[in-house]
């Protein structure tokens, strides 16, 4: 049996580039695959989050998976904090894992900064709860963006080690499922850094709630280069601007970058960009459309959370429980 674990962090509005470099393809899979797709509430705590904007966007970002085609009866769609499992697993895992595996991690470096010391203990033990999350329920395939393949690593490390110093099978190891489709979308403002919600400039992303006016502004104002369009990809060394928005057109479109090349090579960016918002806003719209819908019944939306908490809940049990025995813990 083949099981696909995935989570989306609910710290501020789905944007393009979650659509296009996971969602849209989160949908393809529910059709090969069980799959769990969680939305990291307790992942999200590692920074400071106002407590009713976490609950307003748990909501949106649930409303934005089964608007986006994640269908809720052929998945189980929960949100992380509904099932305990999850913690307790992770701190079995924190007994397990090395100071020095954490160590290496370069997102905790980069969510850090400079001030390291000032850092949440959760921040820096958090790959620990990803692999909790992803082995709490077997899950033998991980879909994976460039940023989270360290993680995934450590948690095969987990999985290992466990099954080496236990000396048992419990764990999988667990594989990376990429994407030849998956697009890397890039800020809006800057070409060379990935388009991202914890972004100030509001004007670096699409956001998945954003009207047919804003998406158009946005795509005229992003930053360009004075040259004409390249006729091929070779053209775009040097240009991460034209590279990304020829790139964005090719996703919605469902082409090559080789024919939106050939469709608007040596044109302009002016024209070209109208054609991009007029395509984005045509893709788009029915998924809002449809979040709006379901934002409008909030008990719709915590049905889907509460039901899928059940299921989750009812999958991960005998694991825990097979866990704990492992371990050596006494249970009721």
């Amino acid at each position: 049996m083949k099981r696909i674990f995935s989570g989306v962090q609910p710290t501020g509005n789905l944007h393009l580039g979650n659509y296009l470099g996971a969602i849209r393809n989160w949908v393809r899979l529910q059709n090969e695959y069980e799959c769990l797709f969680c939305v990291v509430d307790m992942h999200a705590i590692t920074l400071w989050q106002e407590p009713a904007e976490l609950t307003r966007n748990i909501r949106e970002v649930t409303a934005g998976l089964i608007a986006a085609g994640l269908d809720p009866r052929k998945n189980i769609i929960f949100n992380q904090s509904q099932v305990p499992a999850h913690a307790e697993l992770a701190w079995i895992f924190n007994c397990v894992a090395r100071m020095g595996w954490l160590n290496r991690m370069t997102q905790f470096k980069e969510k850090a900064g400079k001030h390291r010391e000032n850092a949440s203990v959760g921040l820096f033990a958090y790959p620990n709860l990803m692999a909790a999350d992803i082995l709490l329920y077997k899950a033998t395939h991980v879909p994976v963006g460039e940023d989270q393949k360290q993680h995934l690593e450590l948690t095969r490390d987990i999985a290992q080690k466990c099954n080496h110093d236990f000396k048992v099978e419990c764990f999988p190891v667990v594989e990376p499922l990429i994407f030849d489709t998956a697009a890397r979308v890039m800020s809006l403002r800057d070409g060379t850094k990935k388009m991202s919600k914890s972004d100030t400039s509001d004007m670096s992303r699409i956001n998945m709630t954003d009207d047919a006016d804003a998406i158009a502004a946005k795509i005229r104002k992003a930053k360009t280069d004075p040259e004409a369009l390249p006729a091929s990809p070779e053209g775009f060394e040097g240009r991460p601007e034209a590279e990304n928005l020829m790139g964005i057109y090719a996703a919605l479109a469902d082409l090559t970058l080789d024919e939106v090349c050939a469709r608007f090579g040596g044109g302009q960016f002016s024209v070209f960009k109208q054609e991009l918002a007029d395509l984005a806003v045509a893709v788009l719209d029915p998924i809002q459309a449809r979040m709006r819908e379901l934002l409008a019944d909030r008990g719709q939306i915590d049905a889907v959370l509460r039901d899928g908490a059940e299921r989750a809940r009812a999958l991960a049990a005998p694991i825990l429980r097979e866990v704990q025995d492992i371990v050596g813990f006494v249970r009721p």
